[in-house]
């Protein structure tokens, strides 16, 4: 089967002045895929984005929590509480809160992507970030990857806007996202979506032996397991939170994922406390 040939992406953000710093112009060379057939099950390195990316205290999840908290309550018209539980609930079991919302309310996810991700001042928290864009070029130059891929439950508005800020935004050839505008919405940690995903970039998902080449990192429980358990060959998850450390290690799957927890079996999932620890454990 011959793939349709990828078009390139250029994503200029118009809330940065193009000389801000390296990285803010977005240039995927591969777009939204697919890749070329001449690229067929290379050795491939996929980054989520959120919460990933860049640290938790940049408190876009905690901003991102209050824009769907309120859309819960006013489009369902849900006091705080049901609201609340009812975000928690589509997220432990869709991986996605607007997934539950599409699929059982029938909301217009684009809309509320707009109202949602699209309204967040990401310009007032988020910042270039050297330290990152050194580590992941470094990552680049060794030549142990053939591929940088971005992988997200966002929409790609959304993805676009945050590599450009950290200024990342030429270090990656590629983007999967969520795309909002189907339905069902497919996202991690779907297989399905991960089957997409791999179709993309023209990986064979029974070749064990190019799936033994992909890397992923992810700050998500549930889709480092999705992961791992499909057989990519290294999970890094990033777990930031010294409380979600702890109860990670709790967990009666634990050792079955993480085997001892010290990063030493490279069959099992890796533990990132920070997320430029990545270049000493890949």
């Amino acid at each position: 089967m011959t793939l349709p040939t990828s078009t390139s992406i250029t994503y200029k953000n118009p809330e940065l002045a193009e000389a801000d710093h390296p990285g803010s112009a977005v240039e995927l060379q591969y777009g939204f895929g697919p890749l070329p057939s001449q690229l067929k099950n290379k050795k491939i390195f996929f980054f989520d984005i959120d919460n990933c990316l860049y640290q938790r205290l940049t408190k876009i999840h905690d901003l991102m929590q209050v824009k769907i908290h309120q859309y819960f309550k006013d489009h369902l018209q849900l006091n705080d509480d049901d609201a609340h539980n009812l975000h928690m609930n589509y997220y432990k079991t869709y991986g996605l809160a607007l997934e539950g919302l599409v699929r059982n309310h029938q909301v217009d996810a684009l809309e509320y992507n707009a109202k949602v991700d699209d309204s967040l001042d990401l310009s007032s928290v988020l910042n270039y970030e050297p330290e990152l864009r050194e580590m992941l070029q470094r990552i680049r130059e060794s030549g142990e990857f053939d591929i940088f891929w971005l992988v997200t439950n966002a929409y790609k508005n959304h993805a676009l806007r945050v590599i450009s800020f950290l200024g990342l935004g030429d270090l990656f050839d590629g983007l999967t996202y969520c795309d909002y505008s189907l339905f069902p919405i497919v996202c991690k940690p779907m297989d399905l979506f991960y089957y997409k995903c791999l179709g993309t970039v023209n990986l064979d998902k029974e070749n064990k032996e190019a799936m033994a080449l992909l890397h992923f990192v992810d700050d998500s429980e549930i889709n480092v397991k999705a992961a791992h358990k499909l057989g990519f060959g290294r999970v890094f998850h990033y777990v930031e939170i010294d409380k979600e450390y702890e109860a990670l290690k709790r967990k009666p799957d634990f050792e079955e994922f993480y085997g001892k927890g010290d990063n030493s079996d490279k069959s099992k999932i890796s533990i990132l406390r920070n997320i430029l620890e990545l270049e000493s454990v890949v």
